[in-house]
């Protein structure tokens, strides 16, 4: 069964700023495309159906145990899982540098505390 998931602020931005760039990139089609698909990852992240790995094993120990990421088309999408419920965090380009962009997410608060 599918939890209810949310985006955080930053990762409102981050779609919005995904969506801009690919419809002046690609135009209004590719556009809703991608977004369709990041917005499914989401769904199937919340549902367990997404593959995910745990950013501290991969990127940085010293990152908190329960921050996940998946990726969809050229994005990462990083997820926190709580019992009831899935909060996206952010959406990160495959080519940012991942440990610092989640370095700061943690620092900054705007990974959510259990």
């Amino acid at each position: 069964m599918s939890k209810p998931w949310r985006l955080t602020r930053q990762a409102e931005a981050s779609l919005v700023e995904i969506a801009l760039w690919t419809l002046e990139a690609f135009g209004p089609r590719q556009a809703a495309a991608y977004e369709e698909d990041l917005i499914r990852r989401c769904i199937d992240i919340a549902s367990g159906t997404a593959i995910s790995q745990g950013c501290r094993q991969l990127i940085d120990p010293a990152l908190p145990e329960d921050l996940r990421f998946t990726r969809s088309g050229q994005h990462f999408i990083v997820f926190v899982e709580g019992p009831d419920s899935v909060i996206v965090v952010d959406l990160l380009h495959a080519r940012s540098d991942l440990p610092r962009r989640l370095a700061a997410l943690a620092d900054h608060g705007t990974r959510p505390r259990h």
